[in-house]
């Protein structure tokens, strides 16, 4: 194995390797024991068509939030089992190197952790990026060019505008209102207004089933809060930008925030090139235009949002220049 690429996002974990391309990029969930809650049963796509539906004794668990590690053990048992998935057994005595993706608002105790698990579950010279200076590498941009580039990065758990220009970082705001936050104004939503309530499963996938349908209604089925009884509900793609508009505007005030950080000069590499958008957000229907409106900046999402990040991190293995100019 030539090495690891990894975006550990609070929503999908993603994992690139240089002769592979992306080899695993799987939603960001562990299936646990409640008496043994730090040993992994069951990861990623098995572990979430559990969400909802565990049977007792058992929990599904994320072992990241706002893409950092809130339990060091719950981290360190979920990273070794997505290693053992992608690296056949006969080479786990190799330990593969490994260049993890980390928020750029990370503090320094959230960075230390990050390392320390990437250690503990297998990896060697474990070296931290920028998530989006990762996404931006990965989407064709070098990060090293005397211009400057400002990427919004939208992931489950933050919302992070960064400008960057030569190996270094000009300016940075974060939100914490993203994905998760979106999915979350959904299913209330369809509480408060259609009176039915949802799993959390079927109040994302709604989210998610926005950017394909087209401007198609969606339906969604849940269950009556009065009566308890199976109901299915129509939910015209208006409502649900409605339901999901004072999560998006925060998003838009922390960009304008990042905006004010940006010398002058700054502002017309931006214009020529581009706001770049990356993360799961980056589908969302509507959302980019929200912010072309608000920026003034011309907004062109990555042409592969959902892997671009681990993209970056696995380029980053073979140009070290890259990965010493913005290492964690």
């Amino acid at each position: 194995m030539d090495g690891l690429g990894i975006d550990l996002g609070t929503a999908n974990t993603v994992v690139g390797s240089p002769s592979q391309g992306i080899i695993l990029n799987e939603p960001s969930v562990m299936l646990v024991r409640n008496k043994d809650p730090h040993r992994a049963i069951l990861v990623g796509s098995e572990a979430r068509q559990l969400v909802g539906r565990t049977p007792d004794g058992m929990s599904t668990v994320r072992p990241m939030r706002d893409g950092v590690i809130v339990d060091l053990d719950s981290a360190r048992a979920y990273l070794k089992a997505i290693i053992r998935k992608v690296v056949p057994r006969w080479q786990l005595a190799v330990r593969p190197r490994g260049v993890i993706a980390v928020p750029a608002g990370a503090t320094p105790l959230e960075r230390r952790a990050l390392l320390e698990v990437g250690q503990e579950a297998g990896l060697r010279k474990v070296a931290l990026i920028p998530e989006p200076v990762a996404g931006a590498f990965g989407a064709g941009v070098n990060p090293l060019e005397p211009r400057v580039h400002l990427v919004v990065d939208i992931g489950g758990g933050t919302a992070e505008m960064t400008a960057f220009c030569f190996g270094g970082i000009l300016a940075h705001q974060s939100c914490k209102l993203a994905g998760d936050e979106l999915t979350s104004a959904l299913y209330h939503y369809l509480r408060a207004e259609h009176s039915v309530v949802v799993g959390e499963l079927t109040a994302e996938n709604a989210k998610i089933h926005m950017h394909d349908s087209g401007g198609h209604s969606l339906v969604i089925e849940g269950r009556d809060a009065s009566t308890g009884r199976a109901r299915i509900v129509t939910l015209a793609p208006e409502e649900v930008a409605d339901a999901l508009r004072p999560t998006t505007t925060e998003i838009v005030h922390a960009l304008a925030a990042c905006q004010e950080e940006l010398p002058a000069q700054a502002v017309c590499d931006v214009l020529a090139e581009g706001l770049i958008v990356i993360g799961g957000g980056a589908l969302l229907g509507g959302l980019t235009q929200l912010l072309e409106e608000a920026s003034g900046f011309p907004v062109k999402v990555a042409e592969r949002p959902l892997t671009c990040v681990a993209e970056g991190a696995t380029s980053c293995l073979s140009h070290q220049e890259v990965l010493s100019a913005f290492a964690a």
